[in-house]
């Protein structure tokens, strides 16, 4: 006896006759890359086929002569001369793959399910670009991926460090069979700084990233506080100045009215002292020696009394016609003057310096 049919007989003693497992039973992949399962048969068997999502892809007999429907699909035995165990492998998998993958193995075994999923990654930009910003200033960035499927994970970095602690919106949107996400950061920028965007999936080895330069001025002076302390003391100073301005006017006029009371009394002084020398009976007053009535040319000494009044007799006096008294006379009345005082107009003519 050989030494299958002495394994054939052993399974079928054992109760282990027709078993057979598929592993992994679920498989995810990235797109582009392999996917592999194993199928381990206890027992003798003589023909192993594989399906991927209801399509017959591959054939695989005991005797090792494997058929396949396209290179992307192969399968070899585990080990050079164990046929136990058959290694099917799915190359360049691309999201058509994705689905059931399904083992028979003909005869008493029956079949096994598998599932395979593909992930694919896309691209990832932050929009902005690089920054000049000023120091303290808050900025936003918007990173944002496309063709994703599943939606991957969105990670921010600054100078390095994980952002945990500034929060982050993620929105994803579903386009076609894949999916577009869009993420936002806001910090406040203090440094010079670099910030990085990462995606990523749980099959994808490195993250895709898009980083872009923030760079921060200083602060320009806050011309506000020096404004505000420029018009205070503006307005103190003004204030001081208008203060010692009225009293430099003050001081201004009574220094005047001093010099002028002083003036007034030096001329009343000198005026005393001048009146000392005239001679007895003359008055302070100054006789307007350029004064002449009507017909005169000049004017005597004696003409003039004491009190400085130019005199002349009733005879040489200017006379003014008494319109009222012809009226009487005309109209057949007549009065009775007393002196020739009261029939004469008289008029006086004095300047008193």
């Amino acid at each position: 006896m050989d030494v299958d049919s002495c394994i054939w007989l052993m399974l079928c003693a054992t109760g282990v006759m027709g078993q057979f497992q598929v592993e992994p039973l679920t498989a995810t992949v990235l797109t582009g890359s392999d996917a592999g399962f194993t199928a381990t048969v206890q027992g003798t068997w003589a023909v192993m086929t594989w399906n991927v999502r209801g399509f017959l892809v591959l054939t695989v007999p005991r005797s090792g002569n494997v058929s396949s429907s396209s290179e992307q699909f192969s399968a070899s035995f585990c080990s050079s001369g164990d046929t136990s165990c058959v290694e099917f492998t799915i190359h360049n998998t691309t999201r058509m793959e994705a689905g059931a993958v399904i083992c028979t193995v003909q005869g008493d075994y029956g079949s096994k399910t598998a599932q395979l999923q593909v992930q694919e990654s896309g691209t990832v930009q932050i929009k902005e670009g690089n920054m000049t910003v000023v120091q303290d200033q808050e900025v936003e960035f918007h990173c944002e991926t496309s063709a994703w499927f599943p939606p991957p994970s969105i990670i921010w970095t600054v100078n390095g460090d994980t952002v945990d602690d500034i929060p982050s919106n993620s929105t994803n949107v579903t386009h076609g069979d894949s999916f577009n996400s869009s993420s936002i950061l806001k910090f406040q920028a203090v440094k010079d700084s670099t910030v990085v965007c990462l995606a990523t999936l749980p099959t994808l080895k490195n993250p895709l990233s898009s980083s872009v330069h923030v760079v921060v001025v200083p602060k320009p002076p806050d011309w506000t506080v020096l404004i505000a302390v420029v018009c205070s003391f503006g307005g103190s100073a003004l204030f001081v100045l208008l203060i010692l301005g009225i009293i430099f006017c003050y001081k201004r006029k009574k220094e005047k009215e001093s010099n002028y009371q002083d003036e007034m009394t030096k001329r009343v002084r000198t005026q005393s002292q001048l009146s000392g020398l005239r001679p007895p009976g003359q008055k302070q007053g100054r006789v307007n020696a350029s004064y002449v009535t009507d017909g005169q040319t000049s004017v005597a000494t004696s003409d003039l009394t004491d009190s400085g009044y130019f005199q002349r007799t009733a005879s040489n006096m200017f006379e003014m016609p008494d319109a009222v008294r012809d009226n009487k006379i005309e109209n057949g009345y007549r009065s009775t003057y007393n002196s020739v005082d009261d029939d004469l107009r008289k008029h006086r003519h004095a300047t008193i310096v």
